[in-house]
């Protein structure tokens, strides 16, 4: 396949998993990554695995219907790497009651028998200036 057609099918997952999201379905954002063996990186750790990370999104941002927000990807960029792997760098905005996130997201896509799947994200939160304490 061109990779242009490959770009389209890992725009295509991360749409999918923007919805999953948007409508509180953790389980079908979470297909979108490689499971068991996914590498979370995020608030300066390694999260543990697939389980691990299901486990966090359920716990901070599942508490009542509507709580986990909506989310955004945006200004999205894929460089193919081989025909089984790519890099995509994102801008991600999450708005919800709890406080808004935005900041980048740096992904390593590779494609399986199942099609793409993220292997590697790395998720860089924009620190407010305020919380911070630099106001």
């Amino acid at each position: 396949m061109s990779d242009a057609t490959e770009s389209d099918a890992i725009r295509a997952l991360i749409a999918t998993m923007q919805a999953a999201w948007n409508r509180g379905d953790f389980h079908g954002y979470m297909a979108g990554f490689a499971n068991p063996d996914v590498i979370f990186v995020s608030r300066g750790r390694i999260q543990k695995d697939w389980q691990a990370t299901l486990d966090h999104y359920i716990a901070d941002y599942g508490g009542a219907p509507g709580s986990q927000g909506q989310l955004a990807f945006t200004n999205i960029r894929i460089e193919m790497l081989a025909p089984d792997a790519a890099q995509l760098i994102s801008d991600y905005r999450l708005v919800r009651a709890a406080g808004n996130q935005t900041g980048v997201n740096t992904r390593l896509m590779r494609k399986r028998d199942e099609g793409w799947v993220i292997a590697l994200n790395h998720v860089s939160q924009i620190e407010d200036d305020r919380a911070a304490g630099k106001a």
